[in-house]
């Protein structure tokens, strides 16, 4: 019953044993399914109602990281192996209809995580943001950052608007880049290190978190103005998602102690705080 417990319907093993070969799990763009990156390929699963959708073994190594295409064979794959066909510092676009890459980004560096839209490829590595056209794969955007190990950065899909947001180049600030507009905000979101951070689905609201946890804070994406601030909780703990739902009404926080926490964000324009926020330095 216990091993029961530890695996979902699906037959995901969440548990922390030697055994579990998982080694990433991230959401499509529209957030209607999933995909888990495995030690002997990856898998697909489809989140309502929840049931795995496909399997790939592939040789030469894990997968630790798989960027899906909303539901499309598309995908970006980078592996965990230095001598697998799928290396770290590389970026494979993968079709899956066809069982090949058709494309490839190759680094010095370790790649970070991936991003992807319709028009668009954003790879990070520790220190870069790098922006590429999806059609040809050229680099069209380079921006500097602090120290990114985590790999933050967030990707709006919508197709009237692209934008980019990640860490900026001192610590706690992000750089929210609005594309059509051909301009750059730089937000200082905290005075210490980012923990996570990420965009609705428009891309016009953004809510970052601190490497303590506790304040989580939204902002608007043109202007840069904060607009509300919620609190997680009193002890520091590491943030491990955040994410808007579809109509941006509401604001879910997940953190490795295990908890999930909802909140209501305001549809108005002043700077709000809950009462339960109560300000501070983070």
């Amino acid at each position: 019953r216990e091993r029961d417990r530890e695996m979902g319907s699906g037959g995901i093993d969440l548990s922390s044993n030697s055994k579990n070969d998982i080694l990433y799990i991230g959401f499509n763009q529209d957030q209607s399914c999933f995909a888990v990156g495995c030690r002997t390929g990856f898998r697909v699963y489809n989140c309502s109602p929840f049931k795995e959708t496909f399997s790939r073994e592939l040789e030469g190594g894990g997968i630790r990281h798989v960027e899906m295409l909303f539901r499309c064979n598309i995908f970006a794959l980078v592996g965990a192996a230095n001598n697998g066909r799928f290396p770290p510092n590389k970026v494979i676009i993968w079709d899956d209809q066809r069982r090949k890459d058709i494309g490839e980004l190759s680094f010095r560096h370790e790649v970070k995580s991936v991003r992807l839209r319709r028009d668009k490829v954003v790879v990070v590595i520790e220190y870069k943001v790098l922006v590429y056209k999806f059609s040809d794969l050229v680099c069209t955007h380079e921006i500097d950052t602090v120290s990114n190990p985590k790999g933050l950065c967030a990707l709006s899909p919508s197709s009237h608007q692209t934008v980019l947001a990640c860490p900026g180049s001192h610590k706690g600030h992000v750089r929210v880049e609005l594309f059509e507009a051909r301009r750059t905000n730089k937000i200082e979101a905290h005075t210490s290190h980012l923990s996570c951070l990420a965009l609705n689905l428009d891309g016009s609201r953004l809510v970052t978190a601190s490497e303590k946890g506790t304040i989580l804070r939204v902002f608007d994406t043109h202007s840069g103005r904060p607009l509300q601030e919620v609190r997680r909780g009193a002890q520091a703990a590491q943030i491990s998602s955040l994410s808007f739902n579809p109509t941006s009404t509401l604001l879910s926080c997940s953190s490795i102690r295990g908890t999930v926490h909802v909140f209501s964000i305001s549809e108005e324009d002043a700077p709000r705080q809950t009462p339960e926020a109560g300000g501070g330095q983070e």
